[in-house]
């Protein structure tokens, strides 16, 4: 039996939080194409100032001169056998019922993230009942 791509899930880092669905219900939910499935990883720039090192107590420094290098951090999550978060039902525009993810962090967090993502309106519920949304890009 093959393994189905789109079944498998995918994590999505945002600021405060993630969201982890299979693939084809993020597909669903943010256009086959879209690019926020495809990750991009940040790069940053690390400088160290020169300075002087001592190897060994009592023998002399050595200058070490200033040098600096890029850094490039791939999107990561906290690799645990317990699932992370709490799990929330969401439906949107077009969706045919409720689909379940997985949320780590504050679910305002969420909203901001739905909001500058999502073209269609979502609407999600928590474990405990309470409802969010509607969110959608550009409202």
């Amino acid at each position: 039996m093959a393994d189905d791509p789109k079944a498998r899930d995918l994590t999505l880092n945002y600021a405060g939080g993630s969201l982890t669905m299979p693939v084809g219900t993020l597909e669903a939910l943010f256009g086959e194409d879209a690019e926020i499935l495809t990750p991009v990883p940040e790069t940053s720039t690390v400088s160290v100032k020169s300075h002087s090192r001592t190897r060994v107590i009592g023998s002399p420094a050595s200058n070490v001169s200033g040098y600096s290098y890029e850094n490039i951090q791939w999107p990561t999550s906290q690799a645990n056998n317990a699932a992370a978060g709490e799990a929330c039902l969401f439906s949107w525009e077009g969706s045919s019922g409720n689909w379940t993810g997985r949320v780590t962090g504050a679910l305002s967090a969420l909203g901001v993230f739905l909001v500058a993502n999502s073209t269609k309106t979502v609407v999600f519920r928590s474990e405990r009942g309470t409802k969010y949304g509607p969110f959608k890009k550009g409202t």
